[in-house]
């Protein structure tokens, strides 16, 4: 970036994080970065605000799709207030449907948590050679079942929540991991966290959280399940928080929670 004065940058969130945890950040000149563009995961209010406070990017636009609608279904609009672009991967693409949907494939109320479906000219013809995965990606009205969480609020804008492999369910409760990590980034001594849902005797499931601290920080797990119950639900507070160096992530960036479901169940049990 600092040898070719690169001004837009695309990325997943975990690039930025990455950027803003670099010890020696400090170092670069990074005062020609102007626009940034961000998806492919759940993108924490907080993290948007470090973008234009710390690394002073003018414009942060978020967007939501993926390789079966051809990489894109909503986008931020030029001219959108703030608060919808930290808050909202915009609305539905010129030409493209996008709703959010029951499991009996009906629309949820507005504002209610339902999986995205993508309908369009962009919506891919099929898995290459494999008819059976594409009928169970593609209904027969066209809708592309993603397998996304999201919120629609009345104006079509779409909140990505989470993926619905990854929300799990304790003592009766939803708990979307996006959810609980986007409240956990927002403590200082955080610098990226991954939240898992693992089985529980009592519960049926609980939240795991690992925990990449900021440069310079040893925050103990004790201090930060104390921080959580101040902070959130008591049902969205992790029973059990790890800390690690670094999250496994695949080529794009993103965070490869199986690798941690796997780590998280090798370990025992440990007091709530």
């Amino acid at each position: 970036m600092g040898e070719e004065r690169i001004s837009a940058l695309p990325g997943v969130p975990s690039l930025y994080q990455s950027i803003l945890m670099h010890p020696d950040r400090g170092k670069y000149d990074l005062s020609h970065l102007r626009l940034a563009v961000t998806g492919a995961a759940p993108t924490p209010v907080e993290l948007i605000r470090r973008m234009r406070d710390e690394l002073g990017f003018e414009t942060v636009i978020t967007g939501y799709g993926l390789t079966e609608s051809t990489g894109i279904a909503t986008m931020c609009r030029d001219g959108d207030d703030p608060e919808i672009i930290a808050k909202s991967s915009g609305r539905a693409i010129p030409d493209v449907e996008v709703q959010c949907v029951a499991d009996d494939g009906k629309e949820v109320p507005r504002g209610e948590p339902g999986e995205v479906v993508v309908r369009g000219y962009n919506v891919m013809q099929g898995y290459f050679e494999d008819e059976e995965e594409t009928r169970k990606a593609i209904d027969a009205e066209g809708w592309l079942h993603t397998g996304d969480i999201g919120v629609m609020d009345e104006q079509g804008y779409l909140d990505i929540t989470d993926r619905k492999k990854d929300m799990f369910i304790m003592g009766g409760f939803n708990c979307y991991p996006a959810e609980i990590e986007a409240l956990m980034f927002e403590h200082p001594q955080i610098a990226q966290v991954a939240v898992v849902g693992i089985p529980d005797e009592r519960m049926g499931e609980v939240g795991q959280a690992f925990v990449v601290p900021e440069p310079g920080t040893e925050p103990s797990p004790e201090a930060l399940r104390i921080w959580c119950r101040e902070h959130m639900a008591n049902y969205k507070v992790p029973r059990r928080i790890e800390l690690i160096d670094e999250l496994p992530m695949n080529a794009t960036g993103k965070v490869q929670k199986f690798i941690l479901r796997e780590r998280a169940l090798g370990r025992a049990e440990t007091p709530s």
